[in-house]
C-alpha cells in the first residue's frame, strides 16, 4: 500500500541514536518543524538500555560501558535538564586483567611496576629508549597504529596491553590499522604523560581538596544511559513529535545538489515526502545505495571498501551480591575469548535488584563468523569456563543469560581508510541540505558526548541557516580521558 504525503517544509531526522535525538530535541527547543524516524523498535542506537524482567526482578544493561564525560559545559546542562536528579556521579574503577594480574586503567605507573616486576620493567625502559632513538633521533616514520604505540611506549609496553587488545577489537593486525586510531583514542598519552600523571597524583594526595578528573569519576543516569534517550523521546512525543520507530528510508532522491525526496517504509506502507533538510546517521555505504540517481561508480567503489567490526553480547544475571567493584574490566590477551566485561550494578545500584548482580560480556567479531553465529549456550559455556577460573562467578550462580547481536559497532580505520572515506565525504558534502552525523553516519569512532554534540550542531546548522564544521568535534589533540569535569 502506498500513500503520497503532501510536501512539508520540515527537517527529517533519520536515525534515533544519540546524535539524531540530540538534533531532534534541539530543533524542538527552537520551534522547528521536524519528523524523527528510526528503523529499530526502540530509540537510543548503540546507547540504548535493555531491561529484562525475571519474575518481577528487573535487570538492566547498556550496550557495554557508556559513561558520560565531556569538556563542553553545554552538554552537562543538556543532560542535566533532561534527567535532573536521576543523573548520579559515580566513582570510577576500571581495570585490565593481564597475565593473571589486575592493573588499574588508566594505568597507574607505581602499581604497574609493582605488578610486572623489576626485570620486565627494565626491559620496558630499555625498549622505550630504543624507540625514542629510532622514531625520535633517527626519524623512523610512523605509518600505522603499531608504529605509533611503539614510538610512544616502546615495544614491550606496547605489546603488553595496547597492540594485543587493539588486534582483539578489530580482528586485524595492528600494522594494518591507521595511526589515526591511536591519535584519536590515546591522544597525547605517552610514557612521559604517565610519569607526569604519577607525580601529579602524588602531589594531589597531599591536597585537602584534590582536583577531580575525568579519570576519577563520571556521570551516569541511574537507570542506564538509555534513560537519556528515552527521556528525549518522551519529551518529543509530548511536544507532538513522536519518534516513528520501525520506519526507515528505502529510496532517497536528489538532483545532484539537494536531497529532493524520500521514500519511507513503515510496516507494509510506503510514504513519499520531500523535507527541506535531512539530518541522518545511516552508515555511508548504506546511505549511498539509497540514492536515486545512483552516485558515480568511483564513489560507490570507495564506499564498498568501508568495513566495520561487529559485536555479540552475552548478558548474564546472577544470584550473587557482587562480582567485583569495577564498572568494567578489559581482557587484552587473545586466549580469553571476550574482550571486556561490565558489572552494571557498579554504575548504578538500580541496574540490578537488591542482592543480585549481572555481567555484560562483549565478544568482538565479524557478522557471519563463528562467534557471530554461535548459539547462546555455546557462548555461555565459553565465557563461564574463564569466569570460573578467574574467580568471578560460578555456573550455579547464573540465573539467566541473554544473547544480543549488534552490527557495525566499530568503523575500521585501516591504513588506507582516508583514500576511500575522503571521496565519499566529498560527494556527500555536495548536498547542501544534508547533514550526516554520529558514529555510523560519519564513519568515525566517537564517544557518546561527541555524538550528542554533533547532533546539536547539525540542528543549529538547520536553525541558523549556516553549516557548522562537524568534523572538528572530538578532534582535541590530547588524551581523551584527561581533564576536569563537573555539572555546569
Amino acid at each position: 500500500m502506498s500513500v503520497l504525503l503532501a510536501h512539508m517544509r520540515e527537517t527529517y531526522v533519520i536515525g534515533a541514536g544519540p546524535a539524531g535525538l540530540a538534533s531532534a530535541i534541539e530543533l524542538s527547543k527552537a520551534g522547528e518543524k521536524f519528523t524523527v524516524v528510526e528503523k529499530a523498535d526502540i530509540p537510543g542506537g548503540l546507547a540504548k538500555t535493555y531491561s529484562f524482567d525475571e519474575d518481577g526482578l528487573v535487570f538492566r544493561t547498556d550496550n557495554g560501558p557508556h559513561r558520560f564525560f565531556s569538556k563542553n559545559p553545554y552538554l552537562y546542562e543538556f543532560i542535566g535538564e533532561l534527567v535532573g536528579e536521576r543523573w548520579i556521579e559515580v566513582k570510577r574503577q576500571t581495570r585490565q586483567h593481564i597475565a593473571g594480574k589486575f592493573y588499574d586503567y588508566p594505568i597507574k605507573p607505581v602499581q604497574a611496576l609493582a605488578n610486572i616486576g623489576p626485570t620486565k620493567a627494565v626491559r620496558m625502559i630499555a625498549d622505550y629508549c630504543v624507540a625514542q632513538a629510532r622514531y625520535g633521533l633517527m626519524k623512523k616514520p610512523i605509518r600505522n597504529f603499531e608504529d605509533h604505540v611503539v614510538a610512544h611506549f616502546g615495544r614491550t609496553l606496547a605489546e603488553f596491553n595496547m597492540i594485543n587488545y587493539t588486534e582483539k577489537i578489530w580482528g586485524v593486525k595492528a600494522s594494518t590499522i591507521h595511526s589515526d586510531w591511536a591519535t584519536q583514542r590515546i591522544k597525547g598519552l605517552s610514557v612521559g604523560f604517565l610519569i607526569k600523571a604519577a607525580m601529579e597524583g602524588a602531589i594531589g594526595s597531599f591536597r585537602t581538596a584534590p582536583l577531580r578528573t575525568l579519570v576519577d569519576s563520571f556521570y551516569y543516569p541511574e537507570y542506564g544511559t538509555g534513560l537519556i534517550y528515552e527521556t528525549i523521546a518522551k519529551k518529543l512525543a509530548d511536544g507532538g513529535h513522536p519518534v516513528r520507530c520501525g520506519t526507515y528510508p528505502i529510496k532517497i532522491r536528489h538532483d545532484g545538489k539537494r536531497i529532493t525526496g524520500i521514500t519511507l517504509k513503515a510496516g507494509d506502507r510506503t510514504e513519499e515526502t520531500a523535507p527541506d533538510q535531512i539530518i541522518e546517521s545511516i552508515p555511508p555505504k548504506e546511505f549511498l545505495k539509497l540514492l536515486d540517481p545512483v552516485p558515480p561508480e568511483a564513489v560507490m567503489a570507495a564506499a564498498e571498501r568501508m568495513r566495520y567490526r561487529d559485536q555479540t553480547y552475552l548478558f548474564i544475571t546472577l544470584d550473587k551480591e557482587r562480582v567485583t567493584h569495577d564498572q568494567w574490566i578489559y581482557f587484552p590477551e587473545k586466549q580469553i575469548p571476550f574482550g571486556r566485561i561490565s558489572e552494571m550494578k557498579n554504575f548504578s545500584q538500580k541496574m540490578s535488584p537488591p542482592g543480585k548482580t549481572s555481567l555484560f560480556i562483549e565478544f568482538f567479531c565479524f557478522e557471519g563468523d563463528a562467534i557471530w553465529n554461535a548459539p547462546k549456550e555455546y557462548l555461555l559455556g565459553l565465557a563461564m569456563g574463564h569466569l570460573e577460573r578467574l574467580g568471578f562467578c560460578r555456573q550455579d550462580e547464573v540465573r539467566e543469560s541473554y544473547l544480543i547481536r549488534q552490527k557495525k559497532v566499530y568503523p575500521i580505520y585501516d591504513t588506507e581508510y582516508r583514500s576511500y572515506l575522503d571521496p565519499v565525504k566529498e560527494y556527500l558534502d555536495r548536498f547542501e541540505n544534508l547533514h550526516y552525523i554520529g558514529r555510523p553516519g560519519r564513519f568515525r569512532y566517537n564517544n557518546q558526548d561527541h555524538s550528542l554534540e554533533m547532533g546539536i550542531m547539525a540542528a543549529r546548522s538547520v536553525i541558523e541557516g549556516k553549516r557548522h564544521d562537524l568534523e572538528r568535534i572530538g578532534g582535541e589533540e590530547e588524551y581523551f580521558e584527561k581533564g576536569t569535569h563537573g555539572k555546569a
